[in-house]
């Protein structure tokens, strides 16, 4: 098995949900849950703290990934909503969006199991580096803008469509290598690394990160290797992964959520100033060649090797614009229609600005227009990665 593309490094199955006012009220007043109590710093391990902690991110309009302890609460909580059966996983919808593109990928996986063999594209190969079936599903749970939820004295609006991801699953939390990944990279032009926010153990996380490292000696040396962040499960490791891998990251993307959280603060994401400070102060923590940040309202590179990469982050922008409007089933039609939508117009005058600013070591590329009264929120970074590598894999 030999591929250009290799995606790590783990994946699963989703039980996708849309929020509703009426079950999320009843909930409230099921578990006498008061508006003092909704702080995203909630454990998870029953279904009132779930619903509390769902409510918190709605009333900011924000996303996240949490790890549940119990997923006994996850199934109670997604039974009383409809329920939509999808492959999940940065790697993995990553490679549902490169197949659409005509761009196939192998997958390293952690966990394989009858939903994934039917849910994966054709030309989608896979490598496992368990020789089990199992299967830990995650909760996604989405919602709209202006979702209102009047309980109490609960009267929260969110200001924005956004997804949260609740997540009990052992096999991403252990990361499993396989022994096969080394010489898989050995052709690899373009090797995506996600999942390692599930490792809640500093000592596992430090033997996967060293046998990783191990693998990717195996690397042509002009591999791209792109690094997508996420929610850490344990927020305090994060640091680790990073120092472990930094000097072999070629691209390192995150989106807006996770670099204000790196940052400790909101950032006005129009706002020249606030955003070239933001970037600043990322790059001195994150000093790779390329740092992609992908957003609501633009997708920026910054660094040395920033101007390599207009046409991937154009390429990132459309895949999950379509997606956010069409849905997982977009057709070949929707996304050449979207290539042709204007671009918003606050973002182009902001793209402008930004380059202006910063100079020579960033590009800018502006979102488009999207006025869509029931938006996808699930996966929308994930098909950001999907196009950008695309866009990477068929460069000369």
């Amino acid at each position: 098995m030999t591929s250009h593309v290799v995606l790590g490094l783990g994946g699963g199955v989703d039980y996708e949900l849309k929020l509703s006012a009426p079950i999320m009220e009843q909930l409230v007043g099921e578990y006498q849950i008061r508006d003092a109590e909704l702080t995203s710093s909630t454990t998870v391990t029953k279904e009132r703290e779930l619903v509390i902690s769902i409510l918190a991110y709605l009333k900011k309009g924000g996303g996240g990934e949490h790890f549940v302890a119990s997923s006994a609460c996850l199934g109670a909580f997604a039974s009383r909503f409809s329920t939509r059966t999808t492959l999940g996983g940065t790697s993995v919808r990553a490679a549902k969006e490169m197949s659409r593109l005509g761009v196939p990928s192998t997958l390293h996986l952690v966990s394989i199991n009858d939903v994934v063999r039917r849910l994966l594209p054709a030309d989608c190969d896979y490598i496992c580096s368990d020789d089990q079936d199992t299967l830990y599903p995650h909760l996604i749970v989405q919602y709209d803008q202006d979702l209102r939820i009047r309980a109490g004295d609960i009267d929260i609006r969110a200001p924005f469509p956004n997804r949260l991801i609740y997540v009990n699953d052992p096999a991403n939390g252990s990361m499993l290598l396989s022994p096969s990944l080394g010489g898989l990279l050995r052709t690899a032009r373009v090797f995506l690394i996600s999942g390692f926010n599930a490792i809640r153990d500093r000592q596992l996380l430090d033997q996967r990160l060293s046998t990783l490292r191990s693998h990717m000696r195996q690397l042509p040396a002009d591999a791209v290797v792109y690094y997508e962040d996420a929610g850490f499960h344990e927020p305090g490791l994060s640091r680790r992964v990073r120092d472990a891998l930094l000097e072999t990251i070629t691209v390192y993307g995150l989106n807006e959520d996770e670099m204000q959280s790196y940052l400790g603060y909101a950032v006005d994401l129009l706002s020249v100033a606030e955003v070239a400070q933001a970037l600043e102060s990322l790059r001195a923590l994150i000093p790779v060649p390329a740092l992609v940040v992908h957003t609501k309202y633009w997708a920026a590179a910054v660094g040395e090797g920033a101007g390599a990469y207009q046409g991937p982050l154009d390429g990132g922008i459309v895949v999950a614009s379509t997606r956010y409007v069409h849905g997982d089933a977009y057709t070949d039609e929707d996304y050449e229609g979207m290539r042709m939508r204007p671009r918003r117009t606050e973002a182009v005058e902001f793209a402008a600005a930004l380059e202006g600013r910063i100079g020579g070591v960033v590009r800018c590329v502006p979102g488009f227009r999207l006025d869509v009264a029931d938006p996808t929120t699930i996966g929308l970074g994930d098909a950001f990665v999907g196009g950008f590598l695309a866009a990477v894999s068929l460069v000369d």
